[in-house]
């Protein structure tokens, strides 16, 4: 099993993260913020990660420390379970409709960080969540784990069913490209015998 459990303390946030990339989706995430934890749940089911994420942090400020400090403990922990990335497919990709929503999202586990957010989400806010805050996360878990991914809005108008598909979306795309090829299960993919 590929699994890994990370605690990280900074002066903002303190966080306990345990992953299992081999799992079957079973989720118990408390972060403060009611939104992210919703995403943080689909999430998991969507990519049969089994995700328990606990987090203190400044949201008497706002939740962009806890947004922002989750994924990149989260894309630690995807990097970190991962090790060598043998056998790995390394690329993985999905279109998501969430009723009106419809969006794009491509992976590759290339250990070059690069994200391509190309969302117009209408609403500042949904609850008390930023909206903003979902491309904080996205670019601290791609610098994290160390990944390009590309995120594309094809359709949506509404907020919340955006952000959904977003996650989603992802979800998919990183089951897709984290799953051993077993026909090539000794083997790096990648020219260079690394993915640096």
């Amino acid at each position: 099993m590929r699994a890994f459990e990370l605690t990280r303390k900074t002066n903002e946030t303190d966080i306990t993260l345990t992953l299992n990339l081999d799992g079957t989706g079973v989720y118990q995430n408390a972060t403060g913020c009611g939104f992210l934890d919703h995403m943080l749940d689909l999430f998991a089911r969507h990519g049969r990660f089994d995700l328990a994420v606990r987090c203190q942090g400044d949201t008497y400020v706002d939740y962009h420390h806890t947004v922002e400090d989750i994924g990149i403990v989260l894309g630690k922990g995807f990097a970190t379970a991962l090790d060598d990335m043998k056998g790995i497919r390394r690329y993985g990709q999905f279109i998501l409709p969430m009723d009106e929503a419809l969006i794009l999202c491509a992976v590759d586990i290339s250990g070059r960080t690069y994200l391509n957010y190309d969302v117009s989400i209408p609403a500042q806010k949904i609850g008390d969540f930023d909206t903003e805050l979902a491309q904080e996360f996205m670019a601290a878990f791609t610098r994290s784990m160390g990944i390009t991914l590309h995120i594309k809005q094809l359709a949506g108008s509404n907020s919340h069913h955006i952000i959904e598909a977003m996650f989603k979306a992802l979800a998919r795309a990183l089951k897709e490209a984290v799953e051993i090829d077993r026909k090539y299960a000794n083997e790096i993919p990648s020219t260079k015998g690394t993915i640096v």
